[in-house]
């Protein structure tokens, strides 16, 4: 398993220590220049021989690179069978709770190269502080529109899970590889990730605000205004975060009636690990319900601003068309009067030359008449000096 962490004191023991009980032989972690006692962590499971250290301090996004330096790594030093490249946040599981996670991998044909693997984002009651690994205990099955009444976009993208190879590709947030896929495993040894994307306020507002400063910081990067990470950022430097962080939370009333739906359903599979993790602590109730009505006014006032940004796009992009359009009918104008044009100096050209032609053809039949005309006229003179020639007799 491969990772490149930054700042993730609050969970990253719990993850380690969740994978070796799974049967992860080696994990290769990249330190993104910590400051929170990560490294230092992570130093203690190198000692013990099961992680593989390395450390890059630049903060520049470049995830993409790294990443794939070590999945290759994993292959060319370690002799990996299978490389999964994964982020703090992210427990893999095999779908049937009854098997490790190293028996469905077992099982699964190598020769499929790579697939999919579904990520499943938890939640749960929001916090101030701590691990949530016995708080975010419920999978999260909104709809987009209900995801969308909350602030967020959609559900995480499936990851990527692939063969040891020395010359693969991990796309940047590990969501693809340069392997293509050539099937999925048998249904009974499925595997999914459990991921707790928003564990704590102080968790998340350190991650929104490490990551757009690093996009911003690298300039080969250019993600889109509605990134998710730089739609978090922009409500960050407005200072409007914390509200749409408790809104994207369930309340104790929404939990329970999500639970009656079947929108949430609880997983326990995790419960064992809040050990390993920082213990909880919660928003004043108080508190809470005034970031909530904040944050619902915030979502509308920046969806009014989407709306008239999307107003004013369309009507641009109307007025781009009709420009268009216009300029396209004169183009068209134009090309049929030069068309017009080359066809009446072709007709005249065509005009001109017969008339040459037939001056020709004049000129040839008077020549022609006057030679005959010459002819004629000698004959004539020929006979007229037979009858005055002297002695000639008169026929």
């Amino acid at each position: 398993m491969t990772m490149m962490v930054r700042d993730e004191i609050d969970i990253i023991a719990a993850m380690i220590e969740h994978h070796l009980a799974q049967g992860i032989d080696l994990f290769i972690v990249t330190d993104n220049g910590s400051i929170d006692g990560t490294y230092e962590l992570l130093q203690g499971y190198a000692v013990r021989g099961v992680l593989e250290l390395h450390l890059d301090p630049v903060q520049h996004k470049q995830q993409h690179r790294i990443v794939t330096e070590m999945a290759r790594r994993a292959y060319t030093v370690h002799h990996a069978d299978w490389v999964i490249n994964a982020d703090a946040d992210e427990f893999w599981v095999a779908k049937n709770p009854a098997i490790r996670l190293r028996t469905a991998f077992e099982n699964i044909d190598t020769g499929i190269r790579s697939f999919e693997v579904p990520v499943i984002d938890m939640t749960g009651l929001p916090a101030r502080d701590g691990s949530g690994l016995g708080r975010m205990i419920y999978r999260d099955n909104r709809s987009i529109a209900e995801l969308k009444d909350i602030g967020l976009q959609a559900h995480s993208t499936p990851d990527a899970v692939h063969v040891g190879t020395a010359d693969v590709q991990v796309v940047q947030g590990n969501h693809s590889v340069s392997l293509a896929s050539q099937g999925d495993p048998d249904p009974q040894w499925a595997i999914e990730v459990l991921h707790l994307p928003w564990r704590s306020w102080n968790q998340f507002r350190q991650k929104v605000e490490n990551s757009g400063r690093a996009y911003n910081a690298n300039p080969e990067l250019s993600p889109s205004p509605n990134h998710h990470g730089m739609r978090e950022f922009h409500r960050f430097t407005c200072g409007a975060l914390l509200p749409f962080y408790v809104l994207r939370h369930p309340t104790p009333a929404e939990l329970q009636l999500g639970l009656e739906s079947g929108v949430f359903q609880r997983d326990d599979r995790l419960l064992g690990l809040v050990k390993f993790g920082v213990p909880d602590e919660g928003f004043d109730p108080e508190q809470e319900k005034t970031d909530r009505k904040y944050g619902a006014i915030l979502l509308a006032a920046e969806r009014d601003a989407e709306r008239t940004d999307r107003e004013h796009r369309e009507a641009a992009e109307l007025r781009e068309q009709q420009y268009k359009t216009e300029l396209d009918r004169a183009k068209a104008e134009a090309s049929e009067a030069v068309r017009r044009i080359e066809a009446l100096e072709a007709h005249s050209a065509h005009e001109l030359a017969l008339r040459d032609t037939h001056i020709l053809e004049l000129e040839a039949r008077i020549d022609e008449f006057s030679a005959r005309k010459v002819v004629r006229l000698a004959d004539k003179t020929a006979t007229l000096r037979n009858w005055i020639r002297p002695g000639t007799t008169k026929q």
